[in-house]
């Protein structure tokens, strides 16, 4: 047996997020891998009215998303050997057969951990068993997915340190940025429609609206400078859009394209990031700090701890605790010498990519399939040399 080369196998990402819901990290890698390598994007499984079919549909990246449908008439015993069997014939279509099992998400191995990939890899991007609705089985099916996995690739530092003890494998690779896409918003002049009406200072948001977001303190700052105009992108997710703040200087633009967010954030004074520190918040690297720097934008955060440890410690992030302490960094931001603070971002910024990050996780899948790819043939030859010694 061969031991393959790195251009020799294809990824089975199985993710939890859907790939045309927020462009983030998932997209960022599996977009590079698709150039050397064919990669399927497989979602959770959709219930509808029709008949159960494996949806395929190419991005313009080059992956290949493939939605589950499932008839909601489905028994709940019979949705994953219905979804394992339709996986084998989506994998047979693809000429799918020397592969990499990519997960984000250990609640997918019900219906996929019978394939035999080269190597297991687990982006562990979040804490998962923390969120809101998560499933009860969470906590036990990662550690399943430990056992399997050959690397463990960990979203920031603060998930690095709570999974480095639980396998031997496990790499450390935090948010990184496309600063040429985000540095768009230096030179950008043409203001979005729904944007464009919303009075200055501007203090702006961009990301998934949920439980980790803390709607209170959004509240308490909107009332404290009702001057002061804070615009929210983004879609909203597992809370009641009644319970969002509602007041004359809060502004709710929805979802935006990856493409179009330069374009918003060029007319914001201020960039935020008003975490609610609880459970899903614990582990996070959000992906917007170096997004938000990259764009020239001063930022405020409340204590996440991988901002504080990676940016606010280097005085790249105002960190506040308190609605009080947010006005004050805002204020601070709006009557100080922005060029100054840009160009540390700046410095910082080129020591970060999501080009490195995906070469360096490139070289360690490679080395894994390598690895697995010895073994297996050393283990063959082993079986027969015992074998004809048994036979003489």
């Amino acid at each position: 047996m061969s031991v393959l080369s790195f251009n020799e196998y294809d990824i089975i990402c199985f993710s939890h997020l859907r790939w045309d819901f927020v462009f983030q990290r998932p997209q960022h890698l599996l977009s590079r891998f698709a150039r050397k390598h064919k990669v399927l994007f497989v979602e959770e499984p959709i219930f509808h009215d029709g008949e159960a079919e494996f949806v395929i549909k190419q991005r313009r990246s080059g992956v290949i998303v493939v939605t589950p449908h499932l008839a909601n008439r489905t028994a709940a015993g019979a949705a994953e050997p219905n979804l394992k069997k339709s996986l084998e014939e989506v994998l047979h279509s693809q000429s799918v057969s020397h592969f990499v099992s990519w997960y984000y998400t250990p609640m997918m191995l019900g219906w996929s951990e019978h394939l035999k990939p080269l190597a297991v890899v687990y982006d562990c991007m979040d804490e998962l068993s923390a969120f809101k609705n998560a499933p009860p089985g969470m906590r036990l099916r990662e550690a399943e997915l430990l056992g399997m996995a050959d690397i463990v690739f960990t979203g920031g530092q603060s998930l690095y340190e709570a999974k480095r003890d639980l396998h031997e494998a496990v790499y450390c690779f935090p948010s990184s940025i496309d600063v040429d896409h985000f540095s768009r918003a230096l030179t950008e002049n043409q203001e979005p429609d729904d944007q464009a009406g919303i009075p200055h200072p501007r203090i702006g948001f961009f990301g998934v609206i949920d439980e980790r977001t803390d709607l209170d303190l959004l509240s308490q700052i909107a009332n404290l400078r009702p001057d002061w105009h804070f615009v929210m992108i983004g879609p909203v997710v597992k809370i009641d859009e009644n319970d969002l703040p509602r007041s004359a200087n809060i502004h709710y633009l929805g979802g935006k394209s990856y493409d179009d967010l330069p374009g918003y954030i060029a007319g914001w004074d201020v960039a935020m990031m008003p975490f609610a520190m609880n459970d899903s918040t614990r582990f996070i690297s959000p992906t917007k700090t170096p997004e938000y720097l990259a764009a020239g934008r001063a930022v405020v955060s409340t204590p996440v701890r991988d901002v504080v440890r990676l940016y606010g410690e280097t005085g790249l992030v105002h960190i506040a605790d308190t609605p009080e302490d947010f006005v004050r960094a805002i204020n601070s931001i709006l009557n100080g010498d922005i060029e100054v603070h840009r160009r540390k971002a700046g410095e910082f910024l080129e020591t970060m990519s999501w080009e490195k990050t995906y070469v360096s996780m490139s070289e360690l899948i490679d080395e894994a399939v390598a690895s697995n790819s010895r073994e297996e043939a050393f283990g063959a030859k082993d079986f027969i040399l015992t074998n004809e010694l048994r036979l003489t």
